[in-house]
């Protein structure tokens, strides 16, 4: 890939929008020889994160430099600092890890053909690195070890001893991997100099290192996986996106620990070349920068409203995280995705490696039980004008008593004998004094509060035949939904009507084996 690049170039490509590089001129000896070894270590620890476009975009370069690109998934690692990754989901975190920084690269246009990827624990268990775990002990101070963690190393009162051995297993690593050059964010610099020492001490050649700078998280301190409010993850749908770019600081002319500045300078600029804003003419209307500087400059001086910036942000984010968030939509690696990192606040038994539980509280339609229905009655509410009661036939020995608000929208007449579709495992719900036993599931436009048309199901349906979501069809509805968990409240923003009148949820079909759900007119609408 870097065949026609000269040592030179080379050394460009690697090192640029780099912070520090401790050894160049020993790279510069090696490139003058052979292509430059490198490799990038990840600790299989919280879900990857937008961030993580940082390390991706140097991989791309060092690829196009003709570099020879090991990545690790540190298991071990993750295991060793401070616990946070349960020994029992070690394996389902790097499968995680595996796939999302994958797809990462694949929608930036990395060749995964020319990487090689591998996983601590295939070598960090052998006999021959365990030894040298050892020699190392007998030489690095505590003293030493603490301080080359420090930045890494989730720091507690009551430190584990594993944390102590965490900056020497990642010195080992440079040997074990073969490489010329350890490539991280400069909040590795300590022990990447603890490597510089000690590794000649057992005889092993001293690697020079690459360190990217950090970026700032939507608070204005470090973006970190443990900091929900910090980080904005790769696969947030793209509501979340706005919602956490709404609230990151973005104070005006402030060019410090601005988050959302620094993604444009560190993940944007990097990867696409190029930023561009949109706004009324009134304010200076669209502009497109091909200079970073530029867009620090005019946010500087106040010229960039940080509203517009965020705007920018988010259509431009949402690009590279599309790609991400399709090859997620799959049931497999859905359910990769909760059961390794089961919700803890909700679910203690997947935390202690109980996939079963984890499946509990998987996202997915399947749970819901929604079936097509026949309207057999409908009457108005007798405590509430503003109300039908509707007694509907779902496939059951008695008819289901459903309260709905249609009265502004629907007829009598043209409910009666009508063929809906319904939710039927919500727990029941008195309105007005009467319980509801379902919901009717109708097409809305946010907005326009006049606007609300029931789904129908295809010609032909009967009450009872079950509605399910395209790929989601073997899943078990559950019998009632807790509506502590809100699953119904999480997946029903997800569902929409497409350009076609067809119902949708995330770009996936509700049908029966009949063909699709519909509504008459409302394309683009709001299902609930």
């Amino acid at each position: 890939m870097g065949e026609q690049l000269s040592p030179d170039e080379k050394l460009h490509l690697i090192t640029r929008n780099l912070q520090e590089v401790l050894g160049e001129e020993k790279i510069k000896q090696v490139l003058a020889e052979r292509e430059l070894k490198v490799y990038w270590g990840t600790a299989t620890t919280g879900k990857p994160h937008v961030a993580y476009f940082v390390p991706m975009s140097k991989i791309a370069d060092f690829l196009k430099a003709g570099c020879e690109v090991t990545i690790l998934f540190a298991d071990l690692h993750a295991f060793l600092d401070n616990m946070k990754a349960p020994w029992e989901l070690l394996e389902l975190r790097v499968q995680y890890y595996e796939q999302v920084i994958k797809a990462m690269l694949e929608s930036i246009g990395v060749p995964l053909d020319k990487l090689k990827f591998i996983k601590g624990t295939d070598f960090q268990l052998s006999r021959e690195y365990t030894l040298d775990v050892y020699r190392l002990s007998s030489m690095v101070t505590e003293h030493d070890a603490k301080k080359a963690g420090a930045e890494v190393v989730k720091q507690v009162d009551h430190p584990l001893l594993s944390g102590l051995l965490y900056p020497g297993l990642q010195a080992l690593d440079e040997e074990y991997l073969k490489v010329d050059a350890q490539f991280g964010g400069v909040d590795q610099r300590k022990i990447f100099t603890l490597a510089e020492k000690y590794l000649p001490s057992l005889g092993y050649a001293k690697r020079s290192h690459l360190m990217n700078p950090m970026v700032p998280g939507l608070t204005g301190a470090k973006m970190s996986s443990s900091e929900e409010e910090s980080k904005i993850d790769l696969l947030d749908r793209k509501e979340d996106v706005k919602k956490k770019l709404k609230k990151a600081f973005c104070e005006p002319g402030n060019i410090e620990n601005n988050g959302v500045l620094s993604f444009v300078k560190h993940v944007l600029f990097p990867l696409i070349g190029e930023f561009s804003i949109k706004r009324d003419p009134k304010f200076g209307g669209d502009k497109t920068y091909t200079d970073f500087d530029e867009v620090e400059k005019e946010f500087g001086e106040e010229l960039i409203h940080p509203g517009d910036l965020k705007a920018g942000v988010e259509v431009a984010l949402n690009k590279l995280l599309d790609p991400i968030r399709k090859k997620f939509e799959s049931p497999e690696l859905r359910k990769l995705s909760n059961t390794a990192y089961p919700d803890p606040s909700k679910n203690k038994g997947a935390g202690k490696g109980n996939p079963k539980v984890a499946e509990e509280d998987e996202l997915v339609p399947s749970r819901l039980d929604i079936r097509v229905g026949k309207v057999i009655s409908v009457e108005k509410h007798p405590d509430a004008d503003s109300l039908y009661l509707e007694k509907i036939d779902v496939g059951e020995a008695e008819p289901r008593t459903v309260v709905s608000g249609l009265v502004a929208y629907v007829s009598q007449e043209a409910l009666q004998n009508r063929l809906v579709v319904l939710l039927c495992n919500l727990k029941p719900q008195k309105m007005r004094g009467v319980e509801s036993q379902a919901m009717l599931l109708c097409a809305s436009i946010e907005g326009d509060p006049r606007r609300v048309e029931p789904l129908d199901p295809p010609e032909g349906s009967s009450p009872g035949e079950r509605v399910f979501v395209e790929g989601y069809e073997t899943g078990k509805p559950d019998d009632k939904l807790n509506p502590k968990k809100k699953l119904w409240e999480k997946l029903q923003v997800d569902l929409k009507v497409s350009g076609q009148c067809v119902a949708q949820w995330q770009d996936k079909h509700l049908m029966t084996k009949l063909g699709h759900i519909t509504c008459k007119t409302l394309k683009g609408g709001n299902i609930s």
